[in-house]
Formats: C-alpha cells, structure tokens, sequence
C-alpha cells in the first residue's frame, strides 16, 4: 500500500512538472495563465511567476489583467521578493482603483516596504520610505482592517530610527568626546521626547558631564561639576528607580565631595 502511494505521489509530481514545461513552450497566452493560475493555488510562487511575467505584457487592458496583477504581486510578497511586491501592489492599486482588492493592495505595497528596512546600524532609506507609504495608507483608510497592524508596524519603524539617533548619539560618550555626547544627547532628548531610550539618554549625559567634569582644568571644574550634578537630578525627575541608580549614586558621590572643595 505503502509503494503505491509513493508511486501516486511521483506520477502527480511528474504531471506537474509536465504541466508546468508546456506552459513554458507554449505559444498560448490562455495555457500559460492557467497553468499559472493552478501553480499560484498550489503556493508554488516561483514558477507562477515565470509564467505570470511571460504574459503579463500580452494581458494589460484585457478583463483578465486585474487577476492576473493581483496574483502576480502576491507571488513576489509571498516568496519574499518585497522590493518588487511593493512595486507591483502600488501598480496595482494605482491601475485598479475601484478593485475590491485596492485596500489590500495599498496595504501590502507599504507593508513590502516595511520589510526591507534593515538593522537599526544600517542606512534606513527603505525605513523612511516605509513609513511614508504606511502613513499615506493610515490617512486614506482610517476604518481598514489592517489599521490597526499598519499603526503597530509605523510604531516599529519609528523606534528603529530613534534607535539608530539614540546610538548615533551615544558614540560619543564611548569614544570619550564629552562635550559632543552631551549635546548630541540633548538633541536627541529634544527631538524624541516620548523615546523609549530617554532613560539611557539621561544616564548616558550624565555620565558625559561627570567624565568632563572630574577631567577638567580646575578654573572649569566647578561650573561642570554643578552640570554634572543637574544632570543626576534630571535623571531621577524622571525615573527615581532608574536602572543606573546605584551608578548615577555613585557619581553624586564624587560630585558633592568635589564641591565641597569650593564651599570652603
């Protein structure tokens, strides 16, 4: 029983295959659109799609083209082709604008773009491009059902690139340019007020004051010492239980017995 279903399997295979060869060879816009309408329910994207950009040319302005686009598009989204999936769902949209499936359309060509914004480190071009296109799609559908998932992704993409600023910011506390890092630092804090990275932020300026402070000429200490120290208390104002508590403490420390030099 056993041999005869591998034997089933391996005869559909090859009808498949078979299928899908002549559909390559013919000459026949009809065969091919078939055929690759059958592979695209089979979730055989790839060779949809060789078969879809054979025909796409020959099927524009015919009652068949709006499927046909559709489905092509969603071949390129689900093996993962994000770059020509956005192009090709906003193509979409534009050319089919009273199509049941626009909204869709409009959604996955900016969702595509959302895919291909890479690690926070890297530039973030597809990330700006992704959030413009989701925006644009938040502003035209406000009741779609994927409202809800565009905001989430938006929120992500958003954060990515306080990341990135917050990171590019706190490069110069570590290569040890005090001055730069805390006005780097206040920027950031100033353009991303409600950033998830304010804590480290707060923290990491305050460790830049207190670095320049201690290292400073003695005619500077004093004034960047009291900086220093309005730094901690920002920190605390806006998280008492701060998770650099027991470092910033330790800082204070030094701070307040180094001006208790000039109280004399």
């Amino acid at each position: 029983m056993k041999k005869i279903l591998i034997i089933f399997i391996l005869a559909i295979f090859a009808t498949s295959c078979n299928e899908y060869q002549k559909a390559l060879k013919s000459e026949d816009m009809a065969v091919k659109l078939e055929t690759a309408t059958k592979l695209y329910e089979k979730e055989k994207y790839f060779k949809a799609l060789t078969l879809f950009e054979q025909i796409a040319p020959a099927y524009k302005g015919k009652p068949q083209a709006e499927k046909l686009f559709y489905m092509q598009a969603q071949s390129y989204y689900k093996s993962r082709q994000y770059g020509l999936s956005g192009y090709h769902f906003g193509s979409f949209a534009s050319g089919y604008p009273k199509s049941e499936k626009v909204e869709e359309a409009f959604f996955l060509a900016a969702k595509s773009y959302s895919m291909m914004s890479p690690v926070y480190s890297l530039d973030q071009v597809d990330t700006d491009k992704a959030i413009e296109k989701l925006q644009e799609f938040i502003d035209r559908y406000p009741n779609s059902q994927y409202f809800s998932e565009a905001n989430s992704i938006v929120r992500d993409l958003k954060t990515k690139l306080e990341k990135k600023a917050f990171e590019n910011a706190r490069q110069f506390n570590y290569i040890t340019d005090y001055k730069a890092a805390i006005v780097a630092l206040d920027n950031f804090v100033a353009d991303f007020p409600g950033t998830p990275f304010k804590e480290e932020a707060l923290y990491y300026k305050l460790d830049s004051a207190y670095q320049l402070a201690i290292n400073s000429v003695p005619e500077k200490m004093e004034a960047r010492l009291n900086n220093a120290k309005a730094s901690y208390v920002t920190l605390m104002k806006f998280k008492e239980d701060t998770k650099y508590k027991e470092k910033a403490n330790t800082m204070l420390a030094t701070i307040e017995t180094e001006l208790k030099k000039y109280n004399k």
